[in-house]
């Protein structure tokens, strides 16, 4: 390839990239010591059909009696920054046989910026490859050398090889080589079984090596060694660890013409290629959710194959220049960009194709204006086919809840009649509940107040079914003692102004029996998406990701969030642990106060002030010096044991710091690193959302929640128990944070807290103006009497009749003209002074909160 003419192609969030090696124009009496590598951002334009130039860059290198050429360019993460830059490596060959290589960074102003630079005494011919770093790596002479920003120096990895058929990245192993060599007799293996092996029979066999690690890998894991002599190149579409061992999904091209699937290194499929000599593979995904492998072949042919009950080949190109996968045209999911061969066109994007195999088909040289009309039909066809799909969805819903409401009233009968069951053990009367609570319509005339049964238990907490408190629980952390009591979501909704108070059951003259308490109320719904109370509804992705886990740091990728329907809320006390200890053994009963809202006639509440007895707990030094009640946090392979009530313990003792933590110029990932690594947390396997410090020293059952906005912005919220480890922990994190981050306290009157609580106090406004429209329609339908007067009578007669003579259908003509007029008169009913002063303040009470948190809004 001339000097002149040699260009490189690469996709870059959307743009095309085209390098080219050009001279600037010669000027006579100057010396023409000057080469320019130029980049062109190239945008595909919807409108046009065309790629046109959206900006353009230039880097200059001195050329005096050095032959310049671009090896290779590829995408790669920049250490740095934690951001993905287009990097390309070049070559200064001098006379003397020495080779420069220069690593360059592109940025997003099209400015160059030179990595580093390495010299050798031969040239890069095999197998060369860029990665995160950004790195080099190359095999030359059977070994395996690497570069990075960070060393800047050549280093040779300790193992032989006859070819490298894959790099990239591998959970929990960093940067990792899989390569093909000779092979040998490990130390461990005994000679007999390695005569009979695969390795032994075919001469050969795959390896795994960890860079960065510098650690062997199991070759199995990845594919059989059989395959070993045949196999050129190989892509890793996904990569994950189960119970302490590595799973792999990858596709493999072979000297055989073949693409090969791999499932946890055991073949599963196979396809026969439909051209000679495959050399690349890579993969995307569809906006039909299709996963398609493209094959690049050295004669310049390409080949789709589309993986779904079996490998076959979708489509096939020839004389393809390059092929690159983005979404080109800014519709969320990938698309495959074809450059072909043009000798006649100087442009390098004049002839191209952009397609996914589907609804995606953008070509040169098409007048897309012919097809307008067809475009609007299939337009027209798809909303008609949206809209029919919107109603079955609405139908499904609808037998959804209709479903729900069925396990519903069997949980209710269930439920009462285990309670029935136990009235019935302890030899006492049962009641049942009334029609009205069990949202039913009695046929009889019921008398609306019942006289007070005998039996009624003079208790208030007796009116409150035991069920509604699912668990009763106690820890001890440290000096504290935490009294946790488990509510069901239908019964918390109904109250407000909860606490828990304890009081000793023993007679102390000397003491009050009431123990002093401070309360929590643990929301779970907002901090623990593994005990959330609403569904799970997680937002589409606006793009389709590829099946690989290259972020390896990313703590939400690799502890993924769960979503669970455990439907209940916990009322929390703590207390002081050490005065209670003095008795030696006591027993404490657990009280919840709250105030109980009640549904009157009108459909309007009234809260009443209710006691319930959620049951006792018992503590003596024996069982606290035993461990009985102590939070037990231990680690499992790479999760906390914890249980629900352990973590609630520890967040109840501890205290509650935000800091909003933002960075103008470089990703959030050493928050990431610090975490997993120098505050050694490990996630609750009951809650990966939160995660604990096993660190030694003060910081010691710190949890950490860590929460990232997007990309430069996160909020990392910490539950310490004093100060001391609070500044501990900060001191620790600015030590790893570039110096650009900003990193500030969230108070509780934040404005992200202050939108929560408008949103929340615009729903209670919105649900007392709907209760009170509501009450007055269903009074309004009740006092209705359809087709009679007070103390008037219509006689029974057919309508038939009336209609026989005059007289008759004069009578049946008043007897509607009568209805009409009570139609309208219902119509336009009204409600009492008392009533409609009730309804106002109730609703002007609701608008007043969300006035206030309005005004404190905007002055934040």
């Amino acid at each position: 390839m001339l000097l002149g003419e040699q260009e490189q192609f690469l996709s870059y969030n959307g743009e095309v990239l085209i390098f080219q090696l050009s001279k600037p124009k010669h000027v006579e009496g100057a010396a023409d010591e000057t080469m320019n590598l130029c980049v062109r951002r190239m945008a595909f334009n919807r409108d046009t059909k065309l790629f046109v130039q959206k900006s353009s860059g230039v880097f200059s290198m001195c050329a005096s009696h050095l032959k310049i050429e671009i090896i290779c360019c590829s995408c790669t993460t920049d250490s740095r920054t934690g951001i993905i830059l287009p990097c390309i490596l070049m070559k200064k060959k001098k006379q003397n046989n020495v080779v420069k290589y220069l690593l360059l960074l592109l940025h997003s102003s099209n400015q160059f910026e030179q990595s580093f630079h390495f010299e050798l005494d031969y040239e890069l011919k095999e197998d060369v490859r860029l990665f995160t770093g950004p790195s080099v790596l190359w095999r030359h002479a059977n070994k395996l050398f690497y570069i990075s920003c960070d060393t800047c120096t050549v280093l040779s990895a300790p193992v032989q090889l006859s070819s490298l058929v894959w790099t990239g990245e591998i959970e929990d192993e960093g940067t990792v080589v899989l390569g093909v060599r000779t092979a040998c007799l490990p130390e461990s293996e005994d000679e007999e079984e390695f005569s009979t092996s695969d390795r032994a029979i075919w001469g050969s066999e795959f390896f795994g090596y960890a860079i960065e690690t510098q650690k062997m890998l199991t070759g199995t894991c990845f594919m059989p060694h059989a395959y070993s002599r045949v196999v050129s190149s190989v892509y890793i579409c996904k990569n994950e660890i189960l119970k302490n061992q590595l799973r792999i999904s990858l596709v493999a091209i072979t000297h055989k013409n073949q693409l090969i699937w791999f499932q946890d290194g055991v073949p599963k499929d196979v396809c026969e290629l439909p051209y000679e000599k495959p050399c690349s593979v890579k993969t995307t995904v569809t906006s039909s959710n299709d996963l398609l492998f493209i094959v690049s072949f050295a004669s310049g042919n390409i080949c789709v194959v589309q993986r779904r009950d079996s490998l076959q080949v979708a489509s096939k190109w020839q004389k393809v220049k390059s092929v690159l996968v983005d979404d080109f045209i800014g519709s969320g999911s990938e698309q495959l960009l074809l450059l072909f061969k043009d000798d006649s066109n100087t442009d390098v994007l004049s002839t191209f194709k952009i397609t996914d195999l589907g609804e995606v088909n953008y070509a040169s040289g098409i007048n897309y204006k012919r097809d307008v009309p067809a475009a609007e039909g299939l337009q027209e066809n798809g909303l008609l086919t949206v809209q029919a799909l919107e109603t079955r969805l609405q139908a499904g819903c609808t037998s959804v809840r209709e479903l729900q409401q069925h396990l519903g009233l069997k949980k209710r009968v269930i439920l009462e009649s285990c309670k029935a069951l136990i009235d019935l053990v302890e030899e006492r009367t049962h009641i049942l509940p009334t029609a009205k609570e069990e949202g039913l319509v009695s046929l009889w005339d019921d008398v609306e107040n019942p006289p007070h049964s005998l039996s009624k238990e003079t208790s208030l907490a007796s009116k409150v079914p035991e069920y509604f408190i699912e668990k009763l629980w106690q820890r001890v952390v440290g000096d504290s003692l935490v009294v946790g009591v488990k509510l069901t979501e239908s019964f918390y909704l109904s109250l407000s102004d909860v606490s828990l108070s304890l009081v000793m059951d023993q007679d102390f003259s000397s003491i009050s029996p009431i123990i002093e308490c401070r309360n929590k109320i643990i929301k779970l719904n907002k901090a623990f998406s593994a005990l959330s109370v609403s569904s799970c509804q997680i937002e589409p992705p606006p793009k389709k990701m590829k099946l690989d886990l290259h972020s390896k740091n990313d703590l939400k990728k690799v502890f993924p969030k769960r979503c669970s329907r455990d439907g209940a809320k916990t009322v929390i006390a703590v207390t002081s642990l050490s005065p209670l200890l003095a008795f030696h053994r006591v027993c404490c009963i657990v009280l919840l106060h709250a105030k109980k809202q009640k549904h009157r006639n009108d459909s309007l509440q009234e809260s009443k002030k209710i006691t319930v007895l959620c049951g006792k707990i018992l503590l003596s030094l024996e069982d606290i010096s035993n461990g009985k009640y102590s939070v037990k946090m231990l680690r499992d392979n790479s999760y906390c044991t914890g249980s629900v009530e352990d973590i609630l313990a520890v967040l109840a003792v501890s205290v509650r710091f935000s800091f909003q933590i933002v960075s103008s110029d470089c990703t959030l990932t050493p928050v990431n690193t610090w975490l997993l690594r120098e505050m050694e947390c490990t996630p609750f396997k009951e809650c990966h959302d939160y995660i604990f410090c096993h660190k030694a020293g003060d910081v010691y059952g710190t949890v950490f929640n860590w929460t990232l906005k997007n990309p430069f912005e996160g909020v990392l919220t910490l539950f310490c128990r004093n100060l001391t480890v609070l500044f501990q922990c900060l001191h620790s994190l600015t030590r790893v944070l570039p110096p650009s981050c900003d990193v500030k306290l969230l108070r509780p009157g934040s404005k992200g807290v202050l939108t929560e609580q408008l949103a929340l106090a615009l729903e209670k406004e919105m649900l007392t103006l709907r209760s009170s429209f509501f009450s007055k329609e269903s009074k309004a339908e009740n006092s209705l009497t359809w087709g009679n007067e007070p103390g008037k009578k219509i006689s029974d007669a057919p309508v038939a009749s009336l209609l026989d003579s005059v007289e008759g259908v004069q009578r049946f003509r008043k007897k509607l003209q009568n209805e009409r007029e009570e139609s309208m008169l219902s119509m336009n009913e009204t409600m009492n002074g008392a009533r409609y002063q009730e309804i106002a303040l109730k609703i002007a009470e609701a608008q007043l909160s969300s006035d206030m948190i309005v005004w404190r809004l905007s002055k934040s």
